[in-house]
């Protein structure tokens, strides 16, 4: 066997770099183009007997040896979603932000619906589907502006949302909950990034602070989160400010799970809501769909995203 198996690795991930791949990928790769070296393996192996164990001892293998590739080869990283997706990139983590951020701006230009804004509903149908949330985009090129520029991004969440406790309840319990005026619903705050790295994860987390302190849940949502030690703060992060954490896939929404559950805050915090209000259209919108379910039980599905 004169290629290793990091090397193998190397050798797959750089002949497509920026490709995603899973551990089983690319071992079957390895058993696709390299029958020798799969030969040799098999030998020096008596656990190994057929082309299936040889795969799944390569995805093992894989798994085990990545934190020390990875040190040799800082150019090779990972997703952090379940399975781990591998791939070869020569740009920093500042960079792929910087391009994806530069590729919105091109398709806004031409005035092509920019891809993160592609992700709502999805999410949207997602939350619906799985958790009966109604989902609600807030625009904030529909505030007010009477803020100074920019302060928008720190306000508005992209998604409102409004999950609701009421509608399964028995009859007897929907009656007691009118009388008590105890809660029919908790409020969540969405805010979504195409991207997740080191090198965005403190911005784009504490902008999800900043836009949930008035909702029951805040929630970051990602298609895409790259490196262990980005999810490991990430979990960090939600120990001190409850921020949960959406990974969103695009390409089958209902694959889409809830990484890390978001901290309920017990109380709607109405100031904030009001100030909100005063500033977007939106999220008047969002308000009047909230009283109408509490007055009604009915939560008017044509009024919502999703």
């Amino acid at each position: 066997m004169s290629k290793s198996l990091p090397s193998l690795i190397v050798q797959r991930l750089t002949a497509e770099k920026e490709v995603r791949l899973s551990a089983r990928q690319i071992a079957e790769w390895i058993l696709e183009t390299q029958p020798q070296w799969c030969k040799t393996k098999k030998q020096r192996s008596a656990a190994i007997n057929s082309d299936a164990e040889l795969v799944q001892q390569l995805v093992a293998e894989i798994g085990s040896q990545r934190p020390r590739i990875q040190k040799r080869y800082p150019c090779l990283k990972t997703t952090a979603d379940r399975p781990k997706k591998y791939y070869w990139s020569d740009r920093s983590e500042e960079e792929e932000i910087a391009d994806i951020e530069a590729e919105e701006v091109e398709q806004k230009a031409l005035n092509a619906i920019p891809t993160e804004s592609q992700m709502y509903p999805l999410l949207a149908k997602f939350l619906y589907s799985e958790f009966g949330v109604y989902s609600k985009r807030i625009d904030e090129r529909r505030s007010s502006n009477t803020l100074k520029s920019g302060s928008n991004k720190w306000l508005f969440p992209d998604l409102v949302c409004m999950e609701d406790l009421y509608s399964n309840w028995h009859e007897n319990v929907q009656q007691l909950v009118d009388t008590t005026s105890q809660p029919k619903a908790r409020l969540w705050s969405i805010e979504a990034k195409l991207k997740i790295n080191r090198a965005n994860l403190r911005q784009v987390y504490f902008q999800a602070v900043s836009n949930s302190t008035w909702a029951n849940f805040g929630y970051l949502v990602s298609a895409e989160v790259t490196g262990d030690d980005t999810m490991s703060e990430l979990r960090m992060l939600h120990g001190l400010h409850g921020i949960g954490l959406i990974l969103l896939d695009a390409n089958n929404p209902d694959e889409s799970q809830i990484v890390i559950p978001a901290t309920e805050r017990a109380d709607v915090d109405w100031a904030t809501c009001s100030r909100l209000a005063k500033e977007n259209s939106d999220f008047r919108k969002y308000l009047t769909l909230v009283r109408q379910f509490y007055l009604t039980g009915d939560p008017r599905r044509e009024g919502w995203s999703a």
